[in-house]
């Protein structure tokens, strides 16, 4: 699938492109590690085709090469900070940069060796299917994370309809619904990351981890590096988060925060308002059965609506509204929460020609 075709007269373009992207990801043994270091630090490490089309086979070779894997983020301001979406709007690229990104996240789900993320610095979309579907995600003070997806008329992906329904406490819907950000220690607390370092001992922890020739050595190690949690910031109202992420409906959520009456209901409340209504209800629903779903089914379902979302309207307008004009007007259709009809929202699901479907790399022929 996807197949690159290069005529004579575009090789040289290519050749010239190819050699910009190529230091995109950095890959290095390091004692019995291989170290990837996503490289794009201006654009936050954002993901792009190149990027996966990477990482894909390098992981599958350190499988069976190497004692374990270590990704980290170039610079101290992100790990990565999603995926590229302004080329993901687009019709030809973006099933390509989905295609590939989804089967990095399953390879990452099954990794058989330890995979460790350092999520240092903005974590969020493709930086969290990078980290959250591996075996150690360790955050730092300078950890924030988010799946701002519905803001920009898409869906939490990357196995989002997989790890956000198991976070405890209906956090995974809230934090889906409404984009909202954890730092630091919460991120642990949450249940999204496994451990705790400072920043500044990550360069230490690495050199150590190098030498690990096992998986009970590296977690022995990660629990020495580790510092207790603080008591969660959204712990107060972490009973109304569990109650109203309860209801079975977009709407039933809001009625149900209407109800709360505080000041972080009240703000809830304005945020749902502001996002893709469309994307609100998609979002509802592939967590709805991503509960019931393991990651490949997942992301095969994810495949769907993330093909759809390119030829549909919302996703590229919310790209346009805030990431290309930037006028922050994006104009969605459907208009409004009542306009989305639960026909609309199915269509998204069903299944692609099977040529389009999404194809895991070691799928039996």
């Amino acid at each position: 699938m996807f197949k690159l075709r290069i005529l004579p007269q575009k090789a040289t373009i290519l050749k010239r492109m190819m050699s910009s992207q190529e230091n995109d990801v950095l890959f290095e043994t390091l004692n019995n590690a291989g170290i990837i270091t996503l490289n794009r630090p201006k654009t936050l490490n954002s993901l792009n085709t190149s990027m996966v089309s990477k990482l894909l086979p390098q992981l599958s070779e350190w499988e069976s090469s190497k004692q374990l894997v270590i990704i980290k983020g170039a610079g101290d301001k992100a790990f990565c900070a999603g995926g590229d979406v302004k080329a993901a709007i687009d019709r030809e690229e973006g099933p390509r940069f989905f295609f590939t990104e989804y089967n990095t996240n399953y390879l990452i789900g099954k990794y058989k060796i330890p995979y460790i993320a350092f999520i240092n610095g903005i974590t969020m979309g493709g930086g969290m299917g990078l980290s959250v579907h591996g075996r150690y995600r360790v955050a730092t003070e300078k950890t924030l994370i988010a799946m701002p997806e519905t803001k920009i008329g898409l869906f939490p992906d990357v196995g989002g309809s997989f790890f956000l329904p198991r976070l405890p406490v209906n956090l995974g819907l809230y934090l889906g619904l409404t984009g909202d950000r954890l730092k630091g220690k919460d991120v642990v607390k949450a249940g999204i990351a496994t451990h705790f370092v400072s920043s500044k001992r990550l360069y230490e922890l690495e050199m150590l981890l190098s030498r690990c020739s096992s998986d009970s050595e590296v977690q022995s190690l990660l629990n020495k590096f580790n510092e207790p949690p603080e008591e969660f910031s959204l712990a107060p109202n972490i009973k109304h988060i569990n109650y109203c992420f309860a209801a079975s409906t977009v709407e039933e959520i809001i009625e149900r925060l209407e109800k709360v009456q505080n000041d972080w209901s009240i703000k809830t409340i304005q945020t749902l308002h502001s996002m893709c209504p469309g994307s609100l209800k998609l979002t509802m629903l592939a967590l709805q059965r991503g509960a019931q779903l393991d990651l490949p089914q997942c992301l095969r379902m994810e495949y769907r609506l993330a093909c759809r979302s390119v030829e549909n309207h919302d996703f590229p307008e919310g790209v346009r509204a805030l990431l290309i004009d930037k006028d922050n007007k994006p104009q969605w259709n459907p208009k409004s929460l009542s306009d989305v009809s639960d026909d609309y929202i199915e269509s998204f699901f069903k299944k692609l020609p099977e040529d389009k479907e999404l194809k895991f790399f070691d799928a039996k022929l």
